[in-house]
């Protein structure tokens, strides 16, 4: 098994409000919770979890302009992790998009770069160099985290089989990855 003492597992967004029924429900997304629960049994040094914060007025709703529908609003059972994931194994968890003018699709910064979540300086004190994840959306969220992962000075690879995307057409979001130096594995196996 490869060695993980310096490598941090990062689960992006497992939440209600991204699983069928949920308020912005990604396509076959509940098909995840196995493989991430099997990547947070590995001995990964840290397994930290991110989740949408939103304030209930957040800039990226709908009704306020934005343009996805009202999801993971703090403390709401839409925003909270479900049932079905091993939450006993997390080791951290860093929220995002608490800032109701500005979206954070990457769980190290805000979109307009502003805000830290402070993942970065935990993984630095953690003596982290690189990071494997999973999620949703890899598309969105899984994408813009491992290329600030990657911005940072991390090595990141994602596997795929623990992530789903909102847009069936994966394509071009894979290419740019791969050109920014992310690896995509289909195993589970960091």
């Amino acid at each position: 098994m490869t060695d993980l003492s310096r490598v941090a597992l990062l689960v992006i967004d497992v939440q209600n409000d991204f699983l069928p029924g949920g308020a912005l429900a990604i396509p076959d997304a509940d098909s995840i919770l196995a493989p991430v629960n099997a990547l947070m049994a590995l001995p990964f040094a840290a397994i930290v979890a991110s989740r949408d914060w939103h304030p209930p007025l957040h800039v990226s709703f709908q009704p306020e302009g934005g343009p996805w529908p009202v999801h993971c609003v703090a403390g709401t059972k839409g925003a909270a992790f479900p049932p079905a994931l091993e939450r006993s194994r997390l080791t951290h968890i860093v929220h995002k998009g608490l800032d109701p003018q500005c979206d954070s699709y990457s769980a190290f910064f805000d979109n307009a770069r502003r805000h830290r979540t402070g993942l970065e300086g935990l993984l630095r004190d953690l003596d982290i160099t690189r990071v494997v994840l999973c999620g949703l959306a890899l598309d969105v969220c899984v994408a813009a985290t491992a290329m600030d992962a990657v911005g940072c000075g991390f090595g990141a690879s994602i596997v795929l089989p623990a992530c789903r995307a909102v847009r069936p057409d994966t394509g071009a979001c894979l290419s740019m990855l791969r050109k920014h130096g992310i690896g995509l594995g289909t195993t589970l196996a960091p």
